[in-house]
């Protein structure tokens, strides 16, 4: 079979590799969505310390299952099925406090484990011990079962932003996060969502989709949030971007107790902002992060999905075969797409 291996940075290479065999407790599928995004940018560009390269790339992932392990029950051959890329370890303090977003053993796909670039993988048993395999309901397309992987991080953003009815919400940047970003907070009732990115062509292609109550460009950016908002600034603010500027904006266009989540994570060298104490001190301001997804999360992404609550077969905007891995990741490298999806 076909595989994209990671070998070093600035090394991916498409190369012929044996089918994998299934072992107890695992499960096989074939892989026919394994959708891109901007952590294969970097994994490609600066590698992961969590990588010990040669490996299989490719964390949002949708396929058929072709084999069953022994001792796995409740599932069957033909089965279609989306899996988690976060693995929590289901046994630590977090995962017994249901924290398993920040569960501190978490292995992923695509890094501890070949992923969704191949034409066939396997599933782990760990994955299966924690309900993180699960099925694509009925009418959701293999393609529209792999973003659920990202929506589901999208939600467990805004639900520790608590965005809800009669918000408005600001989404710093406009890439696909940020396009599910605009989605989701409108199906939990926001009353209004702006977008907002300094790439103003990667912005028109986003609203265009999306349709935001109104897009952000430029260099002051707070004060036109602060006018869309008739001065009260923002009930949320999520920065859907590597951006230290946008997260220090973030603060100042917050309304009084607003929430901003910092959704996006820095790059490592370069990871700390200034902070205006005060403004969270009398505004009563809540910062929360964000990191990834659990089991329960991805499953509840598939229904959201599915129920039309947050459509995602239009944001899927290039579709590439496995051979053509090189080119996806560099399109999403230029923020040329909203979403690249590969079709092993």
């Amino acid at each position: 079979m076909k595989v994209a291996r990671f070998h070093a940075p600035g090394d991916i290479r498409v190369e012929e590799a044996p089918e994998p065999v299934t072992g107890a407790g695992e499960i096989k599928i074939r892989v026919r969505n394994c959708s891109t995004c901007g952590t294969d940018v970097k994994i490609s560009k600066h590698g992961h310390h969590h990588i010990r390269p040669p490996r299989v790339m490719g964390h949002e992932i949708a396929g058929q299952i072709v084999e069953v392990g022994q001792g796995v029950s409740g599932w069957a051959a033909g089965d279609r099925v989306q899996v988690i890329a976060a693995i929590p370890c289901g046994a630590c303090s977090e995962c017994g406090r249901g924290r398993m977003t920040v569960c501190p053993n978490q292995e992923s796909m695509g890094y501890h484990y070949d992923g969704g670039f191949a034409e066939y993988m396997i599933v782990p048993a760990k994955v299966l011990a924690v309900d993180g395999l699960n099925r694509i309901p009925e009418g959701v397309g293999f393609a529209e079962a792999s973003v659920a992987e990202p929506l589901a991080c999208v939600l467990n953003g805004q639900e520790l932003a608590r965005v809800g009815e009669g918000d408005d919400v600001v989404i710093m940047g406009s890439g696909p996060i940020g396009c599910l970003h605009v989605r989701l907070a409108r199906s939990r009732g926001a009353a209004r969502v702006f977008l907002v990115d300094i790439n103003a062509e990667r912005l028109e292609m986003a609203a265009a989709l999306v349709h935001p109550d109104a897009v952000v460009h430029g260099q002051d950016v707070v004060e036109q949030v602060l006018k869309l908002t008739e001065g009260r600034g923002a009930d949320v603010v999520i920065t859907a971007a590597a951006s230290g500027a946008a997260q220090e904006q973030a603060l100042q266009m917050a309304a009084r107790q607003g929430r901003i989540s910092f959704f996006g994570g820095l790059p490592k060298d370069d990871p700390i902002i200034r902070c205006d104490s005060n403004l969270v001190h009398y505004r009563e301001l809540t910062i929360v992060g964000a990191n990834g997804s659990s089991p329960a999360h991805n499953a509840r992404a598939l229904q959201l999905i599915a129920e039309g609550a947050v459509p995602v077969s239009d944001l899927i905007t290039h579709r590439l075969a496995l051979t053509e891995v090189l080119e996806a990741i560099d399109i999403v490298s230029r923020g040329e797409a909203i979403k690249v999806t590969i079709e092993p």
